[in-house]
Formats: C-alpha cells, sequence, structure tokens
C-alpha cells in the first residue's frame, strides 16, 4: 500500500449517501445507488453508507407487506450487487427482506459483486410517525442465513466484516433506532474489536 495512501495510517474514507428516492421503485433506487457508488469509487471511498430501506423508500407503510414490493427489491439487490463487482467501495444498502416467514428492515452488506452479510434491525420504534412493528419484525435475538439470489449469507446483528487489505479496518453496521437504546449493539460491536460504526437511518428526525 503507498505510504502516502491515508489507509497506510489507520485511517478510512466513508460516505453518508443521500439521494433522490423513489418510493416503492426499487429498480430507479438500485440505479441511483449504483451511480452514487461509482462516485465513491472514483474519490477512493472505503465505505457508502446508503439510508435506511435504500431500495424500497422508508415511508410506504403497508406497501412494505406486498410481495410484488419484496420481490421487486431483491431483484435490485440483485442488480446493485452485479454492479458493484468492479468497484472498491463496501456498499451498506437498506432493504426490506423475508426471512423465515416474517420481514425485516435490513442492511446489506456488499463488496465487489459479493453480499457479505444482511443486518436486521433490532429495535423498531412505535411511537409519533414511527409503526414499524406493524410491517416488520425485530431482529434482535435472530441469526442464521439468508438467501440472496443463488448465494447464501450471514445474517444477524452481531456481524462483523474484517477487511482484509486495510489494517485495523473491521465493519459493524446498525440501523436508525439500534442507536438510541442504552445498549446499542454498535457498543458491543465496539467492544469485540469494530473500528467503524455504520448506522443507515431514513427517518424524518
Amino acid at each position: 500500500m503507498d505510504f502516502y495512501s491515508a489507509y497506510q495510517h489507520g485511517f478510512v474514507r466513508v460516505a453518508a449517501c443521500t439521494q433522490h428516492t423513489a418510493l416503492a421503485d426499487p429498480a430507479a433506487n438500485a440505479e441511483s445507488v449504483l451511480a452514487t457508488a461509482r462516485d465513491c469509487d472514483a474519490d477512493s471511498v472505503a465505505v457508502a453508507v446508503f439510508p435506511e430501506l435504500t431500495l424500497s423508500g422508508y415511508s410506504i407503510d403497508d406497501i412494505l407487506m406486498q410481495d410484488a414490493l419484496l420481490e421487486a427489491v431483491h431483484e435490485a439487490l440483485l442488480e446493485v450487487v452485479a454492479g458493484s463487482a468492479t468497484l472498491m467501495p463496501v456498499l451498506v444498502v437498506g432493504a426490506p427482506l423475508r426471512f423465515g416467514h416474517r420481514i425485516y428492515n435490513s442492511a446489506v452488506v456488499i463488496h465487489r459483486g459479493r453480499v457479505l452479510g444482511v443486518v436486521p434491525k433490532s429495535y423498531l420504534p412505535t411511537y409519533r410517525e414511527f409503526y414499524e412493528k406493524r410491517q416488520m419484525a425485530a431482529g434482535d435475538d435472530v441469526q442464521g442465513v439468508i438467501r440472496i439470489g443463488d448465494v447464501d449469507a450471514p445474517f444477524g446483528a452481531d456481524l462483523l466484516f474484517a477487511a482484509t487489505d486495510v489494517p485495523g479496518f473491521v465493519l459493524h453496521v446498525e440501523i436508525c433506532e439500534d442507536m438510541f437504546v442504552p445498549v446499542p449493539p454498535s457498543a458491543l460491536a465496539a467492544l469485540a474489536g469494530a473500528t467503524v460504526l455504520a448506522n443507515l437511518s431514513g427517518s424524518p428526525i
């Protein structure tokens, strides 16, 4: 690694990515994700973090439970995975995904054409305008393997992603409300060795 690279000296470039979200249009959102990811690649970004429920949009309420929407999200996710094959950044993309006959608000960690893992949201808000438990399940005690396309990927809130080419870079991912509880998943992850803590959020506050 180049001595003058920031990555040689304990730094990692992270991008918090925002974009126009097309509600309930996963294909359009996948195109937007890949366009932003290509910009991040040009800027030598290591991790590109996208909003909560990137591919579907956050504010679509019960549309989240429609098979047509969930199947479109899955297809859009496969497009993002394929499009990431030549890109440097790890992409952290939000998506509603089915696992064990339930729907989870998930963060999908993608790198160079592979799904490294899927992290479900642990704590679902049910106050003010938030009513996530109506559509989705909490993932705080769920672990297993999820099928994405024709590949199995680890599924759970305690996943750590360690880079093999950047010394000391260990990524953990959580979603929005997870960080507001007394002991968030990221705190436990930091104790377990995570050095970069990513949080996807899509709420209006």
